[in-house]
């Protein structure tokens, strides 16, 4: 276990989390206004979901604080924000960011399954796309129980195993692609068609060679083919797991969101964002619990 999350440290330290959608200079200002359009723009239901506005004056806990996007939003509108995440280079990039507009907040380096806060000692828990990447996710959304105050609320945003990216993408188009990569020219085709990473391709192309079977296993190629090669762990769940790991809360809801159009061959670009919305609503690939202790 301690050796898996070191690993899971290093790959999200070496690639802090959206920084590969812009070729700004990481920490600079643009580098931070750049990441923010992109990640608003093709995950537009973020804001509309969590409603920054609400929690002026509230305490706010975001567990994996990223690039500190989500974060800054809830400090421009007023909440008392603190961020944790496993990594210093997320720590470092997020301080910067609260830094460079002036705003107050801590961020802290912080385990997930072991929160180094008092019980109830927060409004409002939230962690988007990040506790499906730690060894003991349980334990995880036990500790936002623990900090929590009674009446505050939980979201969470878990990986959709019954989604479109998860079946049609991930497990099928993906899968179909990867045979390509026992060639010598794959790397190169998946690249020109799909604009993946050279670098990542040659690597999972290695990965391939050295042991196909492991490579094409459903958990392995789920760990390789979510957030880039290399990932060392990634999870999928359904609405009744997720309901599962959020028992202890009185009130639980769930809803479904992103579709994920750049996997969605031919007619992805095309798709307004109406139509999107609906077939997210059911298909999509982000799973959002919003709990209430």
């Amino acid at each position: 276990m301690a050796s898996l999350k070191a690993q899971i440290r290093d790959f999200w330290n070496a690639n802090p989390c959206g920084s590969k959608f812009t070729t700004e200079e990481v920490g600079s200002a643009e580098f931070f206004r750049r990441i923010e359009e992109h990640r608003y723009s093709t995950e537009w239901h973020i804001p509309e979901v969590v409603g920054f506005q609400r929690w002026r004056g509230k305490q706010v806990l975001e567990v994996g604080c990223g690039l500190g996007t989500d974060g800054v939003n809830f400090a421009r509108a007023g909440a008392d924000y603190t961020g944790v995440d496993l990594t210093p280079r997320a720590v470092e990039l997020t301080a910067k960011r609260f830094e460079l507009e002036g705003l107050a907040g801590r961020v802290l380096l912080a385990d997930a399954e072991a929160l180094p806060f008092a019980d109830e000692s927060f409004d409002l828990t939230y962690s988007h796309g990040v506790l499906h990447h730690t060894p003991d996710t349980a334990k995880a959304i036990d500790e936002l129980y623990r900090v929590l105050r009674p009446g505050g609320l939980a979201m969470v945003m878990l990986y959709h195993r019954n989604s479109y990216n998860y079946y049609g993408n991930i497990m099928c188009l993906r899968k179909l692609g990867a045979q390509l990569l026992r060639f010598t020219w794959g790397p190169s085709l998946v690249h020109a068609v799909t604009g993946e990473s050279l670098e990542a391709l040659n690597k999972l192309r290695s990965d391939l060679l050295a042991d196909p079977k492991k490579f094409f296993s459903e958990e392995q190629f789920l760990n390789q083919n979510t957030d880039g090669a290399g990932n060392p762990l990634a999870k999928v769940y359904t609405k009744a797991e997720a309901r599962k790991l959020f028992a202890r809360f009185r009130e639980v809801t769930t809803e479904v969101h992103f579709l994920n159009k750049r996997w969605l061959p031919l007619i992805g670009r095309f798709l307004p964002r109406s139509a999107e919305a609906v077939l997210a609503s059911r298909w999509g690939w982000h799973l959002w619990i919003i709990a209430r202790k």
